[in-house]
């Protein structure tokens, strides 16, 4: 008598039918409990060491309920893995999570019913103009990935915890490329807010997906069920035919005796997934700090039919203000628009929270001359007051307007529209954007260096969307910024194609003005404007402040000269200096004039550098250049 052997459904036909599936809860968490191990270890490259205990970790949902379980490879890509020198084991290591799981369905003898989900994480860092990563490279590391899973014989493909959901959308676009016919999974995650990294709604990221082909679109992370709940009803609100997947974390993190804990109880993610389901999930699960309790816990509310979701709906609400009010440009902004030679002085916030020396030496300043001051941010990563505050105190204390250096360095994109934001609101909106210096330069080598957005993509962030009442994501901000943006320029560059493609973007993206590196031999302006000519067809429009460094001394023009890169100093100055013996800081005054003098026709302004706190040089050299 022959034995009928039972044939498992094709995922795509398991979704038509009535009952959401039930998809495995955190994996990191169990790991990380059952294997004592640090938060900071590789959780992948267990699928190599230590196969049984992942293997444990699925048995154990497949135990709970599960439906689905995802594979070990959340990090298991190219740029992840670097971190733990396995950027070359990125297939041994998805393939060897897939046969894990495959041996896990087998040992449950649940082959015929359950599905294994190929995980698939962001790649761990940004991808430009949000950080160092091309687009290319992005793609050929989620294309390694993805390859591995889908030739391993994954049922589906699960993307998960992306907050950046232009890097998700790309993913995508690369698993269908790669499998056509696979289904996807794709989940956004979003800040508390009901933002993603880039500022987008949920609304708006569930018609792109849904527009990208993703056979089901969801949320997971970023909250526990209530915010998770919230996110899929606008998501079911802006796409009804949408097919939805929802995976909360057991609530909101908190640290607890040196341990990351998650408040929410199994039997409220039996609640959870009732409300999901009733907002049209086919697919629910756990992330981060659930357990099988929690995922037993969904399978008993699910499986029984005299239970009803609490809560069958959610309203959304956006309640942002928007006006259409004008503010009046600032003084700078008006003199750019008329021409005006405009002498601006760079000044250095002070290593302490008092004033007072900061405001005599504007003050001196201002009383020289001076149109504006520009107030550096972490100049040479220094430890110093907030470059906000110093600005503010400028403005209400001497009512000399202030150009504030905006570095994108150390700031991800939140921080650098709340940023923003702040500095406009302080009446701060005359900007010089620019990368900042890097902190192995300073007091805290070891500080987080990491930036999300480079200068070029932010000043068209500003000029695009800010002014225009929007944040970087095209939601709204209530009323349109008024920034004044400038950008950095190396008129003198050794390289200037590399600086005319530069410039290109910092141009297209909507540049102002411009701030120019000190320059000591004007003929090299000359050589910038011919090449930009040359290669754009057109005269140089954009007006430069141009930069001015009083010299103080023979030995600072060799430093110069020597250890600060874009910066050549002619045989004919060092000569002046090595002349006038002590009088060196009087010729490099005279210097400073006679350069700006000579360059007076081809710029707008002077932005004059004060070398270390040297302001009543600066100062004279504003007397005889203002006016």
């Amino acid at each position: 008598m022959s034995q009928q052997i039972a044939t498992k459904l094709a995922f795509i036909d398991r979704l038509q039918q009535p009952k959401p599936l039930l998809v495995d809860g955190a994996m990191g968490t169990m790991l990380q409990q059952r294997g004592n191990l640090k938060i900071s270890a590789c959780f992948d490259e267990l699928n190599l060491t230590q196969p049984e205990l992942v293997q444990g970790v699925h048995m154990d949902y497949l135990a709970a309920g599960a439906d689905i379980i995802e594979t070990n490879t959340f990090s298991a890509n190219r740029v992840k893995l670097a971190e733990h020198s396995l950027a070359d084991r990125v297939g041994d290591i998805n393939q060897a999570a897939v046969a894990i799981a495959r041996r896990a369905l087998q040992a449950a003898g649940r082959e015929n019913d359950a599905y294994i989900a190929g995980s698939i994480g962001p790649l761990g860092a940004g991808i430009a103009p949000y950080g160092s990563l091309t687009e290319p490279e992005a793609r050929k590391a989620f294309n390694e990935q993805l390859q591995a899973l889908v030739d391993a014989g994954v049922d589906l493909l699960l993307f998960e915890t992306f907050a950046n959901d232009d890097e998700l959308l790309l993913a995508v676009e690369e698993a269908q490329t790669i499998a056509p016919e696979m289904p996807i999974v794709a989940h956004a995650t979003f800040t508390p807010d009901s933002r993603t990294y880039l500022g987008r709604t949920p609304a708006r990221v569930a018609n792109a997906l849904y527009k990208a082909g993703a056979t089901v679109i969801g949320v997971n992370c970023g909250g526990g069920p209530a915010h998770i709940s919230e996110m899929l009803q606008a998501m079911h609100n802006a796409v009804p035919k949408a097919r939805l997947s929802a995976m909360p974390n057991a609530g909101y993190p908190q640290a607890m005796g040196g341990r990351v804990m998650y408040p929410a109880q199994a039997e409220y993610f039996g609640d959870a997934a009732l409300t999901l389901r009733a907002q049209g999930a086919v697919i629910v699960g756990g992330c981060c700090g659930t357990t099988p309790a929690h995922i037993s816990a969904m399978r008993t509310a699910l499986d029984d039919a005299s239970r009803v979701a609490l809560v069958g709906h959610v309203d959304v609400h956006d309640d942002e203000e928007s006006s259409t009010e004008q503010l009046r440009p600032t003084e700078f902004a008006e003199r750019l628009q008329d021409g005006r030679f405009t002498v601006t002085v760079e000044i250095a916030p002070p290593r302490s929270y008092t004033a007072e020396k900061l405001l005599t030496n504007a003050r001196l300043l201002r009383d020289a001359g001076a149109d504006m001051l520009n107030v550096a941010d972490t100049p040479a990563a220094r430890m110093r007051m907030s470059a906000w505050a110093v600005a503010h105190l400028l403005q209400q204390k001497l009512g000399i307007e202030t150009v504030l250096h905006f570095p994108t360095r150390g700031r991800n994109a939140l921080r650098v529209q709340g940023d923003l934001l702040a500095a406009h609101a302080l009446g701060l909106r005359n900007l010089f954007i620019t990368m900042g210096d890097p902190a192995r330069i300073g007091d805290y080598p070891d500080a987080t260096d990491s930036y999300d957005i480079a200068p070029s993509r932010l000043i068209g962030v500003v000029k695009q969307e800010m002014n225009e009442g929007r944040d970087m994501g095209g939601s709204s901000i209530g009323r349109p910024t008024q920034f004044t943006v400038g950008c950095a320029l190396n008129m003198a560059a050794d390289d200037l194609d590399r600086e005319m493609r530069v410039l290109e973007k910092k141009l297209s993206s909507g540049a102002d003005y411009a701030l120019g590196q000190a320059v000591f031999d004007p003929p090299r302006i000359d050589r910038f404007l011919e090449a930009y000519e040359k290669t754009f067809k057109e005269a140089f429009k954009l007006p430069v402040l141009m930069g001015v460094m009083p010299l103080y001394s023979l030995k600072h023009a060799h430093f110069l000269n020597n250890e600060v890169p874009g910066i050549e100093i002619p045989e004919a100055i060092f000569k002046r200096l090595e002349d006038a013996g002590d009088g060196a800081a009087e010729e490099g005054v005279a210097i400073a004039v006679e350069l700006m003098e000579q360059m007076r026709d081809r710029v707008q302004g002077a932005y004059i550098i004060p070398a270390y706190g040297r302001y009543k040089l600066a100062a004279e050299v504003v007397a005889a250049v203002s006016g």
